[in-house]
C-alpha cells in the first residue's frame, strides 16, 4: 500500500455540497460494495450494531428532503435570533443548496444504530457512538474512491421522529449521520486549510509539546 495514495484519500474526502450530478444514477451495487467495505470498521464489543438504511425511492426522498429542509430553517431562524456569525456561515451557498435540493440527490443513507445510549452515562455515550460513527466514516471514504460525493450531516435528527415515522425505523434504534450521494461533476476536492499537529497534539500532559 502506497501510504501517499491512502493519505490523499484521506485528507481529500469532503463533504460535497455541489458539482455533484443529480441526474446520474447511483448503482445499487456500488452502494453495496461501499456497505461492504464500511462494515470493516472497527466497532466496541464486536456488537455490529450499525445499520444503512438506502433511501431511493422518490417519494421517500422528498419527503425526508422536506424534513431537513424544515430542520435547516430551524437552525437558521434560532441563530439569526441569537445573534452571532453562525447564521450567515449557514447562510452560503453551498449550504443552503443542500437543505433546498436534498431530495434530488439520486441515494440517501442514512446510518442508524440498533440500540441507545444511556443518557446518564459518558463512558456509555461515548461507546455507543464510537462504535457506528467509524463506519459511517469509513462508508464515505469508499463513495469517494469510487468518484462519488457525499456531505456528513445530522441536521435530520431535529426532526428524528418524523423521520423515524417516514421510513419506518423502529422504537430503539437511534439514528446517526445521513449521507446525501451522488456522483462527483467537474469537482475539485483538496485538503481543506486545518490547524497543523504542533497545534492540536499535546504530548504526556495536556498543553505540552513536544
Amino acid at each position: 500500500m502506497d501510504p501517499a495514495d491512502l493519505d490523499h484519500l484521506l485528507m481529500t474526502t469532503r463533504s460535497v455540497r455541489r458539482r455533484l450530478d443529480l441526474e446520474r444514477p447511483v448503482e445499487p451495487e456500488v452502494i453495496e460494495d461501499c456497505i461492504r467495505v464500511a462494515v470493516q470498521a472497527p466497532t466496541g464489543l464486536d456488537r455490529e450494531s450499525w445499520r444503512f438504511l438506502v433511501v431511493t425511492e422518490p417519494e421517500r426522498r422528498r419527503a425526508l428532503g422536506a424534513l431537513y429542509l424544515r430542520a435547516f430553517e430551524g437552525v437558521v431562524d434560532e441563530l439569526q435570533r441569537a445573534g452571532g456569525g453562525d447564521a450567515a456561515r449557514l447562510e452560503r451557498p453551498g449550504y443552503r443548496i443542500l437543505a433546498e435540493r436534498l431530495h434530488e440527490l439520486p441515494v440517501l443513507i442514512l446510518v442508524c444504530a440498533v440500540g441507545e445510549p444511556d443518557p446518564d452515562s459518558l463512558a456509555q455515550q461515548v461507546g455507543f457512538y464510537g462504535s457506528v460513527l467509524p463506519a459511517a466514516w469509513s462508508l464515505m471514504l469508499a463513495l469517494r474512491a469510487r468518484g462519488l460525493g457525499a456531505t456528513w450531516t445530522t441536521l435530520h435528527l431535529r426532526e428524528a421522529d418524523a423521520a423515524a415515522g417516514l421510513l419506518g425505523i423502529p422504537a430503539g434504534v437511534t439514528q446517526t449521520v445521513l449521507l446525501p450521494v451522488a456522483y462527483t461533476k467537474d469537482a475539485r476536492l483538496a485538503p481543506a486549510q486545518r490547524r497543523g499537529p504542533e497545534d492540536v497534539a499535546y504530548w504526556n500532559a495536556w498543553g505540552r509539546g513536544r
